[in-house]
């Protein structure tokens, strides 16, 4: 296993050091650096790199970049049960009788490590194989501490209320998504009847603005990083019409974010337009603006 070292030894700028895995490269299918940069390394070896043990825990940047990338490559519930078998093996989570002071050591790094997942990628969590996955690492853990039991509840709690907010904002996303569509089809058909005065809406820019800001970072609050990812995902060079991943997830979030955007943009525009002379400053406002 890598062994602890100091912060500036430990990781370059991409995360990893060339002395950390320098007797393992063989064994763990090899981490390459080229100087100082890691420029090849397997999936195994990577994986192995994310795992805590009693003196070593992943640097947070190193956490966060690996989740986010991995997933291009391997399933969130695959890693996270590969990251367990690992954890069972390494620190004989299946020996009748559990090495305590050994379990107290590891323990706090492995609920950090599976703290810091949910809280960064929730989404993944929505999977109930994922969910299970946790549990047995906790459970498995769980005897040789009882406060361990206590941070598993607090985890859970904090990872439904979480979920539940981010499926609270699809759901109105959808609705707002069904509702601009029956609007602007009803616009087509009877455009003079839904036209309306921007000021109408609301009578202060600044207003206006405060309002129009707290929808942006509310649209911006639902969107996953993975997300970013998987909508730049490159395709399959041997198929064109398929993914390097067969089975991503929705960016749903994303797309709504980009036709808020436009509709803003729509909107600007529509305002400048309807401009009939220099000095006036307002406009009426033919676009609708959910």
């Amino acid at each position: 296993m890598p062994q602890t070292l100091t912060s500036t030894s430990m990781f370059t700028p991409c995360g990893f050091s060339p002395h950390l895995h320098t007797s393992k490269e063989g064994e763990q299918g090899g981490l390459i650096f080229q100087d100082g940069n890691l420029t090849s390394a397997s999936l195994d070896a990577l994986i192995q790199h994310l795992i805590p043990t009693t003196d070593y825990y992943p640097e947070v940047t190193y956490i966060f970049t690996f989740l986010l990338s991995s997933r291009l490559f391997i399933e969130p519930h695959e890693l996270l049960s590969r990251v367990c078998h690992k954890c069972i093996e390494q620190q004989r989570l299946d020996d009748p009788v559990l090495d305590k002071a050994r379990i107290r050591k590891f323990g706090p790094k492995i609920l950090q490590l599976l703290t810091e997942w949910t809280e960064t990628f929730p989404y993944d969590f929505q999977e109930e194989r994922m969910i299970g996955h946790l549990k047995d690492m906790i459970h498995r853990i769980a005897p040789c501490d009882e406060a361990y039991w206590k941070k598993m509840n607090q985890l859970l709690q904090a990872l439904n209320q979480k979920l539940a907010t981010l499926s609270h904002g699809q759901e109105g996303i959808v609705k707002i998504s069904t509702a601009v569509s029956d609007k602007l089809v009803a616009f087509k058909t009877k455009p003079p009847s839904i036209q309306r005065e921007i000021l109408s809406v609301c009578s202060d820019p600044y207003t206006l603005a405060q309002q129009l800001t707290h929808v942006e970072l509310e649209r911006l609050s639902h969107i996953g990083p993975e997300e970013f990812v998987q909508a730049f995902v490159h395709k399959d060079p041997l198929d064109g019409t398929k993914t390097c991943f067969s089975e991503q997830k929705k960016t749903s979030n994303l797309e709504a974010y980009v036709k808020w955007f436009n509709r803003l943009c729509y909107l600007v525009a529509t305002e400048i337009c309807m401009v009939s002379y220099k000095r006036r400053h307002t406009g009426e406002c033919t676009v609708l603006l959910m």
